[in-house]
């Protein structure tokens, strides 16, 4: 169908927000004419840019691997003859990352494809509505360009493509992305969550509000009043909408019908079997060969001292979720959250061993470079999406887990925050006033069943942003703004501070005289 083709081109444009034509050659059939894209030409490449999400966003190897594994919550060990992968993951890990690193290159490639596609779109005449999403899909890649390269690349809708794109850099970049939310959240519409809506232009503003101390100077940021209570401010809006409440289960956010129970979730990337993005990621990674249906890769765990910040009853640690056509887990085993100690065969009980017939004993003991004869099962799992075991059967074309990125718990905690920071506490529903009353209606909830803290100070409520928040894509955001992410821990010396940001690829440098490589690279 014609209007299939136009989003699947939109999607195929990615790589011309970057280079001029002299590179690409993009006169033979990069851009769009007037003449191909009719009346409803616009909806099929809005749908492509919501599209263009899915390899970027979900999944584990791009957003993901540089905002979590170059932290202490996420640890990609080589294990004898696997995952190696040319040391790309340990270059995260350890900041030892350059210009020509897989992940830092195709991360930067692919969200700069939302970035042109969202722009190119605006030049067909779209309806506010959608207008108005494509501009708040683009100010969503820009942040995250802004977040991990601090360089964003613009161009005008329709702009000649034989002209280089430009550079907004640091707070210049911040201010625009700022001003289209500002300038579009009137027109978007107000559900559902899977699409650009007002709400997720509130908290995608709390993000920018959050963190614009740490875009005009990354390694000693100041944090304004007036910026904290615009935090504040978005956030009662959020909350005194209603619309958002706690699940009865913490692991609803994210099972394969989180779009219909999961009532904490705010944005999300939707899927469906057969069309969905790589979030079936999540449990593939770090799940064993032997953990069958699922049929792992065994690769990815977490560290000890991130596993330790969750004491024993609280709820996001991990447990025995039940989901439609999961196995009967009649020993009620952990099957979410953190998996450790012994594994078993989920249908039947039985202990599952490694493929030398060893019990699969996950331990907490993990080393960057495993070469032992227990490197299977070295290390603590991370799995905070419940397997979708009915798309598994189907032949795990996709999955039905909607991918989760702004949630009712992060809007609390940036309140929290923002409260601790110097911003005027304000009560909105039944969390409470203060930064403490605020974290704790989180942590007591029964959904999380941990015990109130007597004290909140900004390392306590970093540890509370990794209890909640592990696996979602913010906890370099975090280490950085509150000044840890350049810190030694196991198998990682201090950081240089370059590592701040990441360097723009090489291949990027090179074809556009309008970029400059980030210091230091």
């Amino acid at each position: 169908m014609r209007y299939t083709k136009l989003a699947w081109t939109a999607a195929l444009l990615a790589g011309l927000q970057l280079a001029s034509s002299c590179e690409l050659n993009e006169e033979l059939e990069g851009q769009l004419t007037e003449n191909q894209v009719s009346n409803d030409g616009p909806a099929a490449l809005l749908t492509g840019a919501y599209n263009a999400q899915r390899d970027p966003i979900q999944g584990c190897v791009s957003v993901f691997a540089l905002q979590e594994v170059s932290t202490d919550a996420r640890i990609m060990p080589t294990r004898g003859p696997d995952w190696d992968d040319n040391g790309k993951w340990r270059q995260l890990f350890n900041h030892t990352w350059d210009a020509n690193n897989e992940r830092v290159r195709d991360t930067y490639t692919q969200l700069n494809g939302i970035i042109y596609a969202t722009t190119d779109l605006l030049r067909f005449s779209p309806t506010a509505q959608q207008g108005a999403e494509a501009r708040f899909l683009r100010a969503w890649a820009s942040y995250l360009v802004l977040d991990m390269y601090d360089q964003v690349l613009y161009r005008d809708p329709g702009e000649d493509l034989s002209t280089l794109a430009r550079v907004r850099k640091g707070s210049e970049a911040l201010d625009f992305i700022v001003s289209e939310l500002t300038a579009v959240q009137a027109s978007l519409p107000d559900a559902p969550v899977s699409r650009a809506t007002k709400d997720a232009a509130r908290v995608l503003l709390m993000k920018c509000y959050l963190n614009k101390g740490v875009y005009a100077n990354r390694a000693t940021p100041t944090f304004a009043a007036a910026d904290m209570n615009q935090i504040i401010r978005l956030a009662d809006e959020v909350i005194n909408s209603g619309k958002y409440s706690f699940t009865a289960n913490f692991f609803d956010n994210f099972a394969p019908n989180n779009g219909t129970i999961g009532t904490e979730n705010i944005f999300t990337q939707a899927n469906t079997f057969g069309n969905s993005g790589p979030t079936r990621d999540f449990w593939k990674f770090v799940s064993h060969y032997n953990m069958r249906p699922v049929d792992g890769y065994n690769g990815p765990a977490t560290t000890a001292e991130f596993y330790d910040l969750f004491e024993a009853t609280d709820k996001r640690r991990g447990g025995a979720y039940d989901v439609a056509g999961g196995p009967a887990n009649p020993g009620r085993r952990t099957n979410v959250g953190f998996l450790i100690g012994q594994q078993y065969n989920l249908t039947n009980d039985a202990v599952l061993t490694t493929r030398g017939g060893a019990p699969l004993v996950f331990t907490k003991d993990i080393n960057l470079s495993e070469t032992g004869s227990d490197l299977e099962a070295k290390g603590i799992r991370p799995l905070k999406y419940p397997v979708d075991y009915v798309s598994e059967a189907k032949g795990g074309n996709g999955c039905e887990n909607d991918h989760v990125s702004f949630r009712l718990a992060d809007v609390l905690l940036m309140k929290a925050e923002a409260i601790l920071r110097g911003g005027t506490p304000t009560t909105a529903g039944s969390y409470g006033g203060t930064a403490l009353a605020i974290v704790n209606s989180l942590r007591t909830h029964p959904s999380r069943g941990a015990s109130a803290l007597g004290s909140l100070t900004l390392d306590g409520l970093l540890a509370e942003r990794g209890r909640e928040l592990y696996g979602e894509s913010w906890r370099r955001q975090d280490m950085i703004r509150f000044g840890k992410f350049l810190l030694a821990r196991k198998d990682k010396p201090q950081s240089n501070p370059r590592c701040l940001v990441y360097p723009i690829p090489q291949t990027q440098v090179d074809i556009n005289r309008n970029i400059t490589q980030n210091p230091g690279y």
